[in-house]
């Protein structure tokens, strides 16, 4: 899945849980977890004889108003520092290296850890408040448009979620994944001829005119549609710790799993206008 902070729990990612599973999430004896239909009869659980959701015994479990507020914070951290990071560009490449390492441990931590995720949040803040300040001088008006536009994408992908017209399946997720291991392949092929000096245009690869049109645009409107998939995928994945009422500090790991998605989508938005402002 996109975020392994979040498909990595059985409950998140939909999978049954086993009573082991159950013990090591809730870190509750075997005694107190219970889950209708499956320890109890599934008469007696009233789901008409369907995988039911696992009930936690939290008293404090996962909701969508918690992950909110907890999404809502971290943007406005991310908010803040990014208007650091506009008066400060220089502070956008240390920012940039800082929170990929803290992405990938956030990543691929088993628990949670708030500190390490507000951390990312505060560097996040400084890479993309540099690189907006940057590409604002350039290009006036084209933080607001991509702003705009990540707001529309995620908008329409929630929209669409809710109504139950998009839905993620085995097939294409697999397809996504393989989209996105080929997308950053290129992306630090690209980096690497960019520095080295091998390609001196400013956008490397991405410049190459294919088809009458910088490989760029192409590169980026696969790019956003990986993103829009991805924020359907961290979308169940909110919606299963939800109903399997996990323990309350996942919402963390969601409200991460989220930040990571839509601050992609607006890089690449952002970088997407660039290309085609540029070509005009």
């Amino acid at each position: 899945m996109s975020n392994p902070a979040l498909s990595n729990n059985p409950a998140l990612n939909g999978k049954t849980l086993s009573a082991d599973e159950l013990r090591r999430i809730y870190d509750q004896p075997a005694a107190q977890t219970q889950r209708p239909g499956i320890d109890t009869p599934v008469e007696q659980a009233g789901f008409g004889g369907e995988q039911p959701p696992v009930v936690a015994p939290s008293d404090r479990p996962m909701t969508y108003e918690n992950t909110i507020s907890k999404t809502v914070m971290l943007f406005v951290i991310v908010l803040a520092f990014g208007a650091v990071g506009w008066f400060m560009p220089i502070l956008a490449l240390p920012g940039a290296i800082i929170g990929l390492v803290l992405g990938l441990v956030n990543s691929f931590k088993k628990e949670p850890s708030v500190p390490l995720i507000v951390s990312y949040a505060v560097a996040q803040g400084l890479f993309l408040g540099g690189i907006s300040g940057i590409f604002e001088a350039r290009w006036s008006g084209i933080v607001s448009q991509a702003v705009i536009g990540t707001l529309a994408v995620f908008g329409v992908t929630l929209l669409l979620f809710r109504s139950g017209k998009v839905r993620t399946s085995p097939r294409m997720t697999k397809m996504v994944l393989i989209a996105m291991v080929g997308y950053l392949v290129f992306s630090v092929v690209n980096m690497i001829l960019m520095w080295t000096g091998v390609n001196s245009d400013p956008w490397g690869l991405r410049g190459v005119q294919l088809f009458g049109m910088p490989l760029g645009v192409i590169i980026g409107a696969l790019a956003i549609f990986l993103a829009a998939y991805s924020l359907v995928m961290d979308f169940e994945l909110i919606q299963n710790g939800v109903r399997n009422r996990v323990p309350e500090k996942w919402a963390w790991s969601a409200a991460f799993g989220l930040m990571v998605t839509l601050i992609w989508l607006y890089v690449e938005i952002l970088r997407l206008l660039a290309i085609l402002r540029g070509s005009d």
